[in-house]
This record gives structure tokens, C-alpha cells and sequence, in this order.
């Protein structure tokens, strides 16, 4: 089994690709100044994403910042999120990485972006975003694992492939807790009920 890796210095800082020949080459594993994150060009969607909160307080406005595509990896665009239910849903959220201007737009890749319901993400989804904050004031570090779940075959016609669910785990001092939430609209549901460790 061979590994290629890639360096690459976009507007996220250094970029690290590492592609597994033989296994899948349209997987890569790609790690940015703020998470770490498993992405598939086939789906044009991510996989798994993994990043700890850096800066939980108010910072500055993300007023005029949308998400750009990264070169050298194929991901979702635009297209795929226009007039329909699916919000351009943060992975490691924006309000988490809130230090300066430049680190917030390191969000804004699509590499971070996934279709997302918009009654979840706007919903439960953003309300454990919040949870995880309130966490990082008072513990020294938070750390948060994504799985995103692809369950179905539902593919839209630009191409991209639509995640059936997505699975949170958050991770400080001796405690864990894990989320699972499906990618439907939840909006009126408590984010809590979603919890299945930790409990």
C-alpha cells in the first residue's frame, strides 16, 4: 500500500493531503491549522473531522465571509446548496475559532462544510455548538470528533452526495459525551435528546 502526500498553501495555511493508493484514491486525509479532516471526492462531502475548541468567547463578526473551495480536492460548491432544504453546515463551527478575522475564515472552506438540514443546523446542531463553548470555559481543553453517516443513496443532481446523518462526541477532563442526530428537520427537538453516551 503506498501514500502520497501533498503539500499545498491556500488560504487555510498548510495544508497536509495524504491519499492512499490502492485503497480508495478519492479519500484524503487533510490537516489545516484548525482540524483534521477525512474527505471524500466521490460524495464531495466530508467523512470525519476532528479539531478542539481554540477561542469560545465573542470575537469578531463573520459578516461578508462564505465558503470557498480549496484547491486540489474536489468538494461540494454553490450549486449544491441553492434552493434547497440544506444549509452550508459548519463542521468545526466558526464561533469556536472566533481568535482573529483570519482564523474564522479558516472555516469557511467547503473541506469544513457538509448539506446539513437546515432544521438541524439551525436547530439542535447549532445549540450543542453553543454547549461545547459553554464546556470550553471552564475546561482547559474540549476536543470534538464528527462522523458523518452516509446511510442512503441520496445524491443531488450536481453531484453531491447526501449524509443520512451525523454523529458528535465531545471529549474533556474524564468526560465524554456523544450526540447522534439525523440529517432531517429536528428544529423543535431538544439538542439534548440526541445524546447517547454520557447520559
Amino acid at each position: 500500500m503506498k501514500k502520497a502526500y501533498y503539500l499545498i498553501a491556500p488560504i487555510l495555511g498548510l495544508l497536509y493531503i495524504t491519499t492512499t493508493s490502492g485503497v480508495d484514491e478519492q479519500i484524503k486525509v487533510i490537516e489545516t491549522e484548525i482540524y483534521t479532516v477525512t474527505y471524500s471526492e466521490e460524495f464531495q462531502q466530508p467523512l470525519k473531522l476532528d479539531y478542539w475548541v481554540q477561542c469560545p468567547g465573542d470575537g469578531v463578526s463573520r459578516k461578508g465571509l462564505d465558503f470557498y473551495e480549496v484547491e486540489g480536492v474536489l468538494t461540494s460548491d454553490d450549486d449544491d446548496y441553492y434552493n434547497n432544504p440544506w444549509d452550508k453546515g459548519h463542521l468545526a463551527p466558526a464561533a469556536d475559532f472566533n481568535c482573529d478575522r483570519e482564523m474564522l475564515k479558516k472555516t469557511f472552506s467547503y473541506l469544513n462544510c457538509a448539506l446539513q438540514h437546515e432544521g438541524l443546523n439551525r436547530g439542535p446542531w447549532r445549540l450543542l455548538e453553543s454547549h461545547e463553548r459553554e464546556l470550553a470555559l471552564v475546561n482547559d481543553t474540549v476536543w470534538v470528533n464528527i462522523i458523518v453517516h452516509f446511510e442512503t443513496d441520496s445524491v443531488l443532481p450536481t453531484g453531491a452526495k447526501i449524509p443520512s446523518g451525523f454523529t458528535k462526541i465531545l471529549k474533556y477532563g474524564d468526560s465524554i459525551e456523544e450526540y447522534k442526530f439525523p440529517n432531517e428537520d429536528v428544529r423543535r427537538e431538544n439538542w439534548r435528546n440526541f445524546r447517547v453516551v454520557g447520559e
